[in-house]
């Protein structure tokens, strides 16, 4: 009996080691420097769907990483919107957008980076304020998938999926 469970906790700590050896550290700066592309949806509990295409370049200069989205939507419609993230120590970033309300804190744990953003969907009349929760994960392959949750008043109301690729 001893000795299965030496054995069953060394092959524990062996699949622990292994695992988190595999994760790699998922830093902003060093995955969107450059050119990326994107393809993503968004889906509302009203039944509203939308799909897109992202350009994306990024801009390091040792401590802000600018990042420009160029958006065409199924429809035809085109956007551009510019991250601005600055790194505050090793694991985290502030960042601001043009749409965003205030600044979002984001935290880089191993492959996974999460963040949360206030936007208004009027903008002009700064009405309909959503909040926005994003978790992106970097595979073993090289892309990153972006999953946000919006909520409105605690709700949830829509979600978009984001798959990025280094171009």
């Amino acid at each position: 009996m001893r000795r299965l469970a030496a054995f069953a906790s060394i092959m524990l700590a062996a699949c622990l080691s292994l695992g988190h050896a595999e994760a790699k550290n998922f830093l902003l700066e060093e995955y969107f420097a450059g050119k990326t592309v994107a393809e993503g949806s968004f889906r509302a509990i009203n039944f509203t769907s939308r799909k897109f295409t992202v350009d994306l370049t990024g801009t390091w200069d040792g401590r802000t990483l600018t990042l420009r989205e160029d958006f065409v939507y199924d429809d035809g419609e085109r956007d551009t919107k510019t991250w601005r993230f600055t790194k505050t120590s090793p694991t985290t970033y502030t960042g601001t957008r043009e749409d965003v309300v205030g600044q979002t804190l984001v935290t880089s744990d191993g492959n996974v980076a999460t963040f949360s953003y206030q936007v208004y969907l009027t903008p002009e009349t700064q009405e309909n304020l959503v909040t926005f929760f994003d978790r992106m994960v970097l595979n073993e392959d090289g892309t990153v998938l972006n999953k946000a949750t919006v909520m409105k008043y605690g709700f949830p109301v829509a979600w978009t999926r984001v798959d990025f690729r280094r171009d």
